[in-house]
């Protein structure tokens, strides 16, 4: 980043009302889950070291981006069309959609760092140049992107949190979903997968009110995979133990 604008405060004291004009107050968010499992490869901690930096999509932290100045997509993906995952577990199903899709540009958000490693991983054996990480809370990332700047967003078997208690803890709730909503292009495809029968519930109620319209016309809509869909391992353990998956379609309304 550039230097910050110059500030002359009278008898060299710092000037509050001017400070405050360009960086805002830091939201207090609290952050439920884990970031970190089991111990790291040899390989995938040189995937980190070697690979993350190069494949960030700018400065999106507190500490790196203070200011919250947005995110140029057009120099990082050349004017290419963007897409957002969201919480991208082991990164199968983004690296599917970047090799598949490469005159699109993708960025994927997850905290857990092995994850992170994983697909970083994945990026580096498919040699997919068209992908950015950020290794972090995506509501961080929702903070940079610019207004209507994603064309297609997706949200795959995030955590459930199963206890009523823990639901406000869902991604499906207008703290996530207002912003999401604001990063989306109108006509944009919101598409949320789950094998959990209640969150499908939430889904339905939450993401309509948030500026979404649900594309189901039939049943196959949602009990059918999409048409260039990766099954991902948390899809095969949810198989495994016999639970049902629920694919999901929404489009983000105009304003």
């Amino acid at each position: 980043m550039g230097r910050g604008p110059v500030l002359h405060p009278a008898r060299g004291r710092s000037n509050p009302t001017a400070m405050s004009k360009t960086i805002p107050d830091r939201p207090r968010r609290n952050f439920y889950g884990r970031i970190k499992g089991k111990t790291l490869k040899p390989n995938q901690r040189t995937y980190l070291d070697e690979d993350l930096t190069p494949l960030s999509p700018g400065p999106v932290s507190w500490q790196d981006n203070p200011a919250r100045a947005p995110l140029d997509l057009d120099a990082l993906f050349g004017g290419r069309e963007t897409w957002l995952e969201i919480g991208f577990g082991g990164g199968e199903h983004l690296v599917h959609q970047a090799a598949s899709n490469p005159g699109i540009g993708i960025i994927g958000a997850e905290p857990f760092i092995n994850g992170v490693a994983m697909l970083l991983g994945k990026i580096r054996a498919a040699e997919a140049d068209n992908v950015r990480v950020h290794p972090g809370d995506v509501r961080d990332l929702f903070d940079v992107l610019p207004p209507q700047s994603i064309s297609r967003a997706f949200l795959l078997y995030p955590d459930p949190w199963p206890k009523k208690r823990h639901h406000r803890r869902r991604f499906v709730t207008p703290e996530h979903l207002e912003p999401l909503a604001r990063v989306l292009k109108p006509d944009a495809i919101f598409r949320v997968a789950t094998d959990i029968p209640d969150y499908v519930r939430q889904t339905l109620e939450e993401v309509p009110r948030a500026g979404f319209e649900w594309l189901a016309e039939a049943p196959a809509d949602w009990r059918q995979p999409w048409g260039d869909w990766i099954s991902t391992r948390y899809e095969q353990k949810a198989l495994r133990e016999g639970r049902v998956p629920h694919y999901l379609t929404f489009r983000r309304t105009q304003d």
